[in-house]
């Protein structure tokens, strides 16, 4: 089985314009490891707020909430399902990761975790909360070793404590292996059942677990095909790291929906990550993007690339250009920052309107509103500021304040806005509540009139491929014309980035995104049912996954919403 595996992967490589299957050995020593006495490896964890210890608690949901406390996610926008990040030769890995999880912070709060390797030993430490909330000194005194992946998550707001929070370590006949995850798999559940109808015994809810089964019962020869073999059972989006006693692994799906960078330290140290701007904060240089249906492995031999498959043609996630990724990233070989400017001269080419100031909703709208004043010929102000220090929930008066979330958040500049038409550009509208409470917040401050453009084309249709977005139900978009949305949140006019404009601007590599939330058309159909990512199931408790029927959309029902949301 191996050989076979091994021969597929080769003939994929030599049909590929992309994917190389070439080892490239670095110059400096760091790649090169002593050579241990074989043992059967452990690992040790570490974890802040364990399952376990919350529910020792005996609290119920009912002793968490009160009318006094509100849940506050601060946009209503879709939400990215995490960052990952993967260190292979330097004695400093496991602060290096912890660096890098904070410049991927954005792309998840909610939990961290990271796993180094020390003679032989995978090493954990996770936990709830900020990268800064999670790691200590001390934590990272606990995480020797010169190979380290981390992982940062978003998950629901009130059941968070509660969310697996990775990387997962799990141990095999022949060893450890760690994997860190963003993404979702659309077959998670078939693949699941058929794995516990053979005797796999899951602990959590989450889809990561179902690759570490998938590995464990490969018998695929040497490790990084078993991965291989796993991961050609895998439909939907992932890009991984895997971590085992000598090895660094970073895979990506065939269609690339979620990115997954490669780049290199000046001592010689391989780094990977789900953004630049990772590298840039620990100064890795930008070597190039894991490609698509790529598995790269990096140990004492150098750097390998194999492919997992033949390609599909790439369906890169737009929304990483449009809100998820930090404007200094460069993702999916497009600077983010260069996009959204463009966004905005789009939107003022095709959407002009009077106006005297430009202001944006921060900090996703900025790069785009810049587009749109310069474009405009309009001065650029800032008639918003953000809050930094606002947490997940707060104790509200017993005077309700009207949209108290919001001013908790954004405040407006009355010095901007008093007497002004206001042109507010803002990077999407999911549900519209906060749009609609940021233009009353507006009026409030004086403007004369409120100008709403945004950077993206109306979102219908729900995100099966990491990320957090409502049920097409839900989405102001697939239920109201724009003239019906721009009454919903009472601004004067309303306009969108049109799908067309969009897909122009990125010229030949249009057809290379993903485009499903604007369009319903998804480029791998969910069959059986398909967790809701973020949702309160994925919270790693034992208990039948058909007892919640919120947290499951069906097949047939993502299929008419599909057809519906294309029409």
């Amino acid at each position: 089985m191996a050989a076979s595996t091994a021969s597929t992967a080769v003939a994929a490589c030599a049909n590929s314009s992309t994917c190389l299957n070439a080892r490239i050995h670095p110059s400096t020593t760091s790649f090169t490891l002593p050579i241990k006495t074989p043992q059967k490896p452990l690992h040790i964890t570490q974890s802040k707020n364990p399952i376990s210890e919350i529910i020792a608690t005996g609290k119920s949901s009912s002793d968490l909430d009160s009318d006094s406390i509100i849940s506050f996610d601060g946009d209503d926008k879709p939400r990215e399902e995490c960052g990952v990040v993967g260190i292979y030769g330097d004695e400093e890995a496991s602060r290096l990761c912890y660096l890098a999880l904070h410049a991927l912070q954005h792309r998840g709060q909610e939990g961290a975790g990271i796993v180094s390797v020390h003679d032989n030993v995978l090493h954990s430490v996770t936990g709830v909360g900020l990268v800064s909330e999670v790691f200590s000194e001390s934590k990272l005194d606990k995480l020797p070793g010169d190979m380290a992946i981390g992982h940062v998550r978003y998950s629901t707001a009130g059941a968070s404590m509660l969310k697996n929070v990775q990387p997962f370590v799990a141990g095999y006949r022949f060893g450890s292996v760690g994997v860190a995850h963003n993404g979702n798999l659309v077959n998670y559940q078939a693949l699941r059942e058929e794995l516990e109808e053979n005797g796999s015994i899951f602990n959590t809810s989450s889809d990561t677990e179902v690759v570490l089964h998938l590995i464990a019962i490969s018998k695929a020869r040497p490790f990084f095909l078993r991965i291989v073999e796993a991961c050609e059972k895998l439909e939907g989006a992932y890009s991984m790291v895997f971590l085992t006693e000598d090895k660094l692994v970073a895979v990506r799906d065939p269609f690339g929906f979620r990115p997954l960078v490669m780049g290199q330290r000046s001592n010689g140290a391989v780094v990977f990550a789900s953004e630049t701007c990772a590298l840039d904060l620990i100064e890795a240089t930008y070597e190039r993007e894991v490609y698509p249906g790529e598995v790269i492995v990096v140990d004492k031999d150098g750097v390998q690339s194999v492919c997992l498959m033949p390609h599909f043609e790439p369906k890169s996630c737009i929304f990483e250009h449009i809100y998820f990724a930090l404007p200094n990233s460069v993702v999916f070989g497009r600077s983010v920052y260069e996009s959204r400017r463009k966004f905005g001269e789009i939107l003022a080419t095709e959407s002009p309107v009077d106006c005297d100031v430009v202001i944006a909703v921060p900090d996703s709208g900025v790069v785009a509103a810049l587009g749109y004043a310069a474009k405009a010929g309009v001065a650029f102000q800032q008639g918003l500021i953000r809050s930094h220090y606002v947490g997940r929930t707060f104790i509200e008066p017993s005077q309700k304040i009207r949209d108290f979330g919001v001013k908790l958040k954004l405040s407006p500049v009355r010095a901007v806005l008093e007497g002004k038409r206001v042109v507010v550009v803002d990077d999407s509208i999911v549900r519209g509540t906060t749009s609609s409470k940021i233009v009353r917040l507006i009026k409030e401050a004086g403007a004369k009139e409120v100008h709403m453009r945004i950077s993206s084309p109306p979102i219908i249709a729900s995100c099966y491929y990491g990320v957090d977005t409502p049920s097409p139900g839900e989405l102001i978009s697939n239920r109201m014309s724009v003239e019906e949305i721009r009454e919903f949140i009472g601004c004067d006019s309303l306009a969108f980035l049109p799908i067309d404009s969009l897909k122009g601007m990125l010229g030949g590599d249009s057809t290379s995104f993903c485009y499903a939330c604007f369009s319903g058309k998804y480029p791998v159909l969910p069959t059986g049912k398909v967790k809701r990512v973020g949702d309160f199931l994925d919270d790693g408790l034992s208990g039948s996954m058909e007892s919640i029927d919120g947290g499951w959309l069906s097949e047939n029902r993502n299929k008419e919403e599909g057809v519906k949301s294309s029409t």
